[in-house]
Formats: structure tokens, sequence, C-alpha cells
């Protein structure tokens, strides 16, 4: 009973947000429960910015024990990209023990129903919200994400992608009624009548292997989608960013437990150094369901080994934008200068290869050669970057040693329009700061396509002159096609180009933003209204979120008896 009645205060507290949240994804405006501004938190038992810095700096140098049953040992190892050591431990499990206790969990969430399991959820991303600015230092320092990129996309934003997850799932569970009587009528015979029920049964324990970036924003989703589905989630970090998912697995344990279900159905599975511990459990037959962020090469590895799980993969693309002409030159060049510094470029939607007409384009200031937009961008850059400080706020820190190499190697692949400098950044002296590089490749040679349409993630864009603005749109549909895109961008006057770049993306199933010059960039996106990915090229089978993302997390299962 009292399991019950917390399920009932669950209910009475956030069906409100259930129902805003059901309706913004019907009709994509704006909206968010989830504060985007620092100040805003301090009240009604949320962590101010004193508190969450200390409540971080707190759990520095400490064991974090869960209570997960199998604990054999400990993991830790994390070390800052801002040069700091982190220094938690964590508990390592033996999924020999840990993996049946979480099944033994399923059957009570399962017979919860659609909207307790919703609304626990919503309460673990409110416990989640009231810790932002400890969860966002925990991000800051694990991704290399500037503070305030932290707060926001390690966040509020994560959090409205989680929320946005359990929206899609209660919609799909409850498109189909809990019983009805059914009749059918037979003539002069009595009806043919029956009791049916239907009842969402999950698929079995779902795997989130978690990746270095954005642990929260990328992990949230499929997370809550399977909770909600009634899947129990073993949440698999990326070895250097585990304390976000760890922060996160507590809070979800804590309430899970508090609302009278077994807080085994969320567990955590840190892993040694070199364990490689992904693929023993992505191929165990207790895993059915898989969320991956990460590599091309592991992606492809798990949809073609963990054949006996669902898997939804978000891997590399080669975002592309192209650039036939603008009304708007200025706007554009700031827009794009923003975009390609952003977070060093560390983010699955930066673009890359920016395609412009050998010939150059038409502006409103007049004709521009291919030469002056590169310079011109390359200057819009500088001019973002100039001052340390702002840079420092923006571009964040290598997240790790490969993006640095793939940096200094591409400087190799052709002439250099821009060149990436070091930045100190006096907080934290053992950041590696790093501003955009820029490269210039001629896209009509073989030895520059196997450059650019490859690949490398980090604060690198090549600037492709093409023969023509149709020219650029079949690469585009090359690139697509053949590598995946995550994003893609046009900038054209031309109603006719702007349906030619369109056509593309439809017929290749890519998220195209026309136009941009003002404060919306091409590798953000809003929960509730923009898809993140598509699930339409290489780049990802699935897409954040929509209803696919959901569906195939559990099955109805039907019960009929004669009524």
């Amino acid at each position: 009973m009292a399991a019950a009645a917390t399920a009932q205060q669950l209910i009475e507290k956030h069906r409100p947000t259930l129902d805003q949240a059901l309706e913004t994804i019907r009709t994509r405006a704006y909206w968010s429960p989830h504060p985007e501004h620092p100040k805003a938190y301090g009240e009604n038992g949320s962590l101010d910015a004193a508190a969450g810095k200390a409540a971080f700096d707190a759990i520095r140098g400490t064991r974090l024990d869960l209570g997960q049953p199998g604990t054999d040992g400990w993991a830790s190892g994390e070390v800052s990209p801002y040069g700091i050591e982190l220094g938690v431990e964590y508990p390592h499990a033996d999924p020999d023990v840990l993996l049946p206790a979480m099944r033994a969990a399923m059957p009570a969430w399962r017979d919860a129903g659609a909207e307790t399991r919703a609304v626990v959820c919503l309460e673990i991303l409110s416990r989640i919200s009231a810790r932002t600015h400890e969860f966002a230092h925990a991000v800051m320092h694990t991704s290399g994400q500037a503070f305030m990129m932290a707060f926001q996309a390690g966040g509020p934003h994560a959090q409205d992608r989680g929320l946005e997850a359990v929206a899609y799932a209660y919609a799909e569970q409850t498109r189909t009624p809990d019983a009805m009587d059914w009749s059918k009528p037979q003539g002069k015979r009595d009806p043919l009548n029956l009791r049916k029920q239907f009842t969402p049964v999950p698929r079995g324990i779902a795997l989130l292997v978690g990746c270095n970036t954005f642990p929260t924003w990328n992990g949230y989703p499929g997370l809550f989608a399977s909770l909600a589905t009634g899947n129990p989630v073993l949440v698999k970090p990326h070895p250097r960013a585990v304390l976000p998912l760890a922060l996160t697995v507590q809070v979800a344990r804590e309430v899970l437990a508090e609302a009278g279900f077994d807080p085994n159905l969320v567990a955590l599975a840190a892993e040694q150094p070199g364990e490689g511990l992904a693929k023993t459990l992505a191929v165990r037959p207790e895993v059915r369901i898989i969320d991956y962020t990460g590599s091309t090469a592991f992606g492809d590895w798990l949809e073609t080994n963990a054949r006996q799980a669902q898997v939804y993969t978000e891997k590399a693309g080669v975002n592309t934008v192209v650039i036939e002409s603008t009304g708007d030159y200025k706007g554009m060049l700031s827009n794009l200068a923003f975009s390609l510094s952003l977070y060093s470029g560390q983010m699955c939607t930066t673009p890359q290869n920016l395609l412009i007409p050998r010939d150059g384009i038409t502006t409103d200031q007049g004709p521009k050669s291919y030469d002056e937009v590169v310079t011109d961008l390359a200057g819009a850059v500088d001019g973002l970057l100039g001052d340390d400080a702002r840079a420092n706020a923006l571009l964040g820190s290598l997240v790790n040693p490969d993006v640095k190499a793939r940096l200094e190697a591409a400087s190799e692949h052709g002439e250099v329009a821009l060149e990436s400098r070091e930045i100190s950044n006096p907080e934290f002296p053992g950041a590696v700061v790093r501003s955009p590089l820029m490269v210039k490749l001629d896209g009509t040679k073989p030895d520059a396509e196997s450059v650019f349409l490859d690949e490398c993630f980090g604060p690198v864009s090549f600037a492709v002159a093409v023969e023509s603005g149709a020219d650029a749109v079949e690469l585009l549909r090359r690139t697509v096609r053949d590598k995946g895109a995550m994003t893609v961008g046009a900038y054209s006057t031309s109603r006719e180009f702007e349906h030619l770049v369109e056509e593309v993306c439809l017929e290749e199933c890519a998220q195209l933003s026309l136009n941009l010059t003002g404060g919306v960039y091409v590798n953000q996106t809003a929960a509730f209204s923009d898809f993140h990915g598509s699930g339409g090229n290489p780049a990802a089978n699935s897409a954040l979120c929509d209803g696919a993302f959901v569906a195939n997390r559990f099955r109805v299962v039907e019960v009929r008896r004669e009524a």
C-alpha cells in the first residue's frame, strides 16, 4: 500500500509536466521545465552555484558505493581534461550476479503501468535538476566542456531530452488501451464476447554505453526511454566520463527505492583500465537493448555482433555546409564562426566540410571569391576568439589526446587558411585549449577526397573548392549517402537552389538548416522540437527522439478470456 500511495503522490506532482511534454512533442513548440540560467537555482531544495561546486569537490577522492549486488572490486582513474584528478572510485560489478538481480526487478516494474513508470522517471529527472550545478562540474571535468556549456547541455538540455523520451515512451505505450470488452455479433445467435487485456512488456535489460563528450545529453534519451518502457538499465559509462552517469545512477536508485521499487532497475557498470567491458556486456543474452554513441567502428561491431539486442547507435558522420550565396554575408560568417568554435568542434553536429564554388559566391556585399570567403571566415573565427577569456568560455578543453593528434596532423593535408593557436587557461593550467584549424582543399582531386570524406573529429574544418553550386549539391548527396551526416547546412538566396538541397536531404534522410545567420546554430538542437539525427543515413540508425526510438523497447502481450 505504501508504494501505491507514493506512486499516487508522484502522479499528482508530475502529471502536469508529463501532459505538457506530451502536448509539446505534438506541437513542436518551444518549452522547457528546466531553467537554463545558473541563477535560477538555489531555492526549493536545489543547489545554488556555491553549493553545487562544494558538492562536486566533496565527492572527489571518495568511493561512490551504490549498494549494488555483485560488486567485486573498485574502478577509478578519471582525470579531468582540465588537468585535475577526480579520484572517485566506482563499483566494479560481476555481471553473473548483477544481471540476474536486475532481471528479478522487472515484474513489479512492468506491472506498475506506463503512468507510474513515467512519473517515477520524472521524479528522477527532478532530483537531478535540483543538483544541476553539481552535475555541471561533473560534466565539465569529464568532457572538457566549458562550464556554461556543461551547465546547459549537461544539465537542463540533457534533462529535457530525458523528459522527451519519457513522453514518447508514455505515448507509445498508451496507444493501446489497458483492457476492453470485445463483442462480435452472430446474427440470431448470441454474440461472441471476450475480455481483452493488453500489457506493454519490456524486452529485457538495456545496456547504455556512454560517450566521453556528452555523457548526459547523449545518455539520457536511451536511459529514460528504456526505463519508462519497463526495462532495467545497466549504465556502462565511457571510462573517461564516469562521474555524471554514476551520479545519475545514484539518484535513480534512491528514487526507485523510495517509490517502493527494486533499485536494481538501474545499475552502474564501471570498468577497469583496458577491460573492454562494453563488448563483454553487449553480447550477454540478458541484454536485449543497447544504446550507443561513439565511433563508427564500434557502432558497426555492435550492430553486427549484438544480434540478441535491439541496437540504437549514433556513430560518426561528415557534416557539410554548402555555401552558394547569401543575403547576409556578415551574419553568415558570424554564425559559422561560432558553430566551428563551440566546444572545440567536439560535437557530432559540428560542420566539417564547407563546400564553396571555385568562382565564388554572390552576397549582399557584392561578389566574393572562394579565397575571400575562406579568408573572411577565418577572420571571423579569429575575431570571435581573439580574447582569451572568451575563447576559453567557448572552446573548453580538448577531451582527449586523440583529438589533439588529429588536429596536429590535419594541417599537413593542404594549405592552412586558419592556424590553430594554443590558448592558456589561467584557472586550469593543465587544460589543452586549441582554436579551430581550417584547411583549403580542392574538391575535384581524389587525394583531397580521401581526406575530407573521412570524419576528423575535433576543431578541424575543410574549405572545399567545388566547380559549381550544382557540384556542391552532388558532393553533398554522395557524402550523406556514403558517410552519413548528423547535420547539413546551406546558404543560398535562390529558392531553386534551396529546393535542390532540400531534395538531397529528403532523399538521403539528413536534417537540414538553411540560411542561419542569427543566434540559432547548425550544431544545436532543441528537445521537444528538433530531431537529433534522422536514423536514415549511416551516421545514426535512430533519431533523438521519435516514436521509433521508444516503440521497439517493449512489445504488447494480449490476454483474452471469455466475458
